[in-house]
């Protein structure tokens, strides 16, 4: 049975739309209705690699598990990848399109709209309902004219409108009769109702306010829904990232405590969310205005502009102090762009992340950078080497993103060897460890939402700290039960027979 498209559309960022989509997609999964996520654009610090070797929004990724399905770059057409104030890489189906400043991403607007096209009209082929999701504000003015992903997108889908709004910021009419009132009628007859969010208390001391929202707009409110603060599934915007800076994530008075470096142009930060749920252990984002002795290890993470992100921390003294803290024997570990700054130079001569330029890195692990024009993008498999506390013969899964070729230009040991890329066998060594093992680095995302790897490597912290032997958490299972726990406050908030009634009508 093929159903209307549902498409959640939000008053603002960071409201809740990817959020209530992925909800939704998991209620209709337990419906029974093969059903699919789709944002056409989005602009995300965290991204996936599918089994393709495709790159994709995480929120789609997080969507795509919710609706019991693999994920795949149709449903995250564009990807743009911020790397300065005014620029973007785009990623368009999976694969690097251009780096384009926003005045001239406009121009790719009649092409782009094609490719989004072509992956919505094969999502809605292959299955029975598509929800669709938009991007910030479904009414800024200036921005209409070149919209694909709001309205735009929702009157080429056909698809019945939710708006979201924020309650909890303040301002819930503004946000939803002022939205409204900004709508043109095409677009009126688009919208089908509202979704509060983030509501704090008793959601029938808003009832009075519910019939203002019904009657100025003369569309009904589908439920309240509660702030979710223990819900604990993957974000990806740096909204998202300000409320981690500065406190621990999971205090534990005896845990491991781990820091992460808030960089400018940080990416894919979700390759830490398994130690954010991990028991005795304490997870912090750290900037310059934090001290760093006092964490047993010191994560330096990927970064969409590793130079830049370089010259920060040496204008901001980070870069001594965490030479000063590798000299006290402090433990670090680089990801990707982090792995890079660990090393002794960073070259780029085609000038991939600006003017080209060699910077020197913070000396930590003998390793030399040179930035390449063609981007790394495959899931691999590869086990853990001695020199990391491997065996050597337990495989891990994990995926690459990356514009560089690291090499060794001292001591040291590779910290992984990759047995599998895109499906085929490889012999190819990753990464390095210092010869005390103190300071390790490598390209690898994802390593640690394997549950034995990361427990092992845990372990190896763990004469620094009091670390519980309990068993280790399964990283999978615990997004699933939080989808479910998503999915039913969605069950118990929301109209769900009206719901359904719009995507059969």
């Amino acid at each position: 049975m093929k159903y209307r498209p549902l498409m959640i559309l939000g008053s603002g960022s960071d409201v809740g739309k990817s959020l209530v989509a992925a909800g939704l997609c998991r209620v209709f999964r337990q419906e029974g209705i093969r059903v699919a996520p789709f944002k056409a654009q989005n602009m995300a610090l965290n991204s996936f690699i599918t089994p393709e070797g495709g790159e994709m929004g995480r929120a789609q990724v997080v969507q795509a598990m919710a609706a019991g399905l693999a994920p795949h770059v149709d449903m995250n057409p564009i990807l743009l990848k911020p790397t300065s104030q005014v620029g973007s890489q785009v990623i368009v189906h999976g694969k690097v399109y251009g780096n384009f400043p926003a005045r001239d991403y406009y121009r790719e607007k009649p092409r782009l709209i094609r490719k989004v096209m072509e992956s919505y009209r094969r999502l809605s082929q292959a299955y029975e309902l598509v929800v669709l999701e938009g991007a910030g504000s479904a009414v800024e003015l200036n921005l209409k004219k070149n919209d694909l992903v709001n309205f735009a997108m929702a009157r080429r889908a056909g698809a019945a409108v939710l708006l979201v709004a924020d309650i909890d910021r303040g301002g819930v009419f503004a946000a939803t009769i002022g939205s409204y009132q900004l709508l043109t009628a095409a677009e009126r007859r688009l919208l089908a109702g509202f979704i509060i969010n983030k509501f704090r208390g008793d959601p029938e001391l808003f009832r009075d306010g519910v019939d203002i929202i019904e009657k100025r707009t003369r569309r009904p409110v589908l439920g309240i829904l509660p702030y979710l603060t223990d819900l604990a599934l993957p974000e990806e915007d740096s909204v998202a990232l300000g409320r981690k800076i500065g406190g621990f994530c999971q205090p534990q008075a005896n845990g491991l405590k781990i820091g992460v470096l808030r960089l400018p142009h940080i990416s894919n930060y979700t390759d830490f969310d398994p130690l954010e749920h991990e028991a005795g252990v304490s997870l912090r984002y750290l900037d310059h205005n934090n001290d760093l002795s006092d964490v047993d290890l010191l994560i330096l993470p990927g970064t969409k502009n590793t130079i830049n992100d370089l010259r920060y921390l040496k204008e901001t003294g980070l870069a001594g102090r965490i030479q000063d803290y590798a000299q006290n024997r402090g433990r670090l570990l680089g990801i990707c762009g982090g792995y890079q700054m660990l090393g002794l130079e960073v070259r780029d001569p085609l000038g991939v992340e600006g003017p080209p330029r060699v910077e020197a890195g913070l000396g930590l692990l003998p390793m030399v950078t040179t930035m390449a024009g063609e981007k790394t993008t495959t899931q691999v498999r590869a086990k853990a080497l001695p020199a990391l506390g491997g065996t050597g013969n337990e495989s891990l899964a994990a995926y690459e993103i990356h514009m560089g070729e690291t090499e060794a230009r001292g001591p040291g040991s590779p910290a992984f060897a990759i047995f599998e890329r895109h499906g085929s066998g490889v012999d190819v060594a990753d990464g390095w460890v210092s010869p005390d093992g103190r300071v390790i680095g490598t390209y690898l995302h994802g390593l640690f939402e394997n549950d034995a790897f990361r427990r092992r490597f845990l372990n190896v912290l763990a004469p620094t700290a009091d670390f519980p032997a309990s068993a280790p958490l399964s990283f999978r299972d615990f997004l699933e039960t939080q989808l479910d726990k998503l999915a039913a406050e969605l069950r118990k908030r929301l109209n769900i027979s009206l719901l359904k009634d719009l995507i059969c009508s």
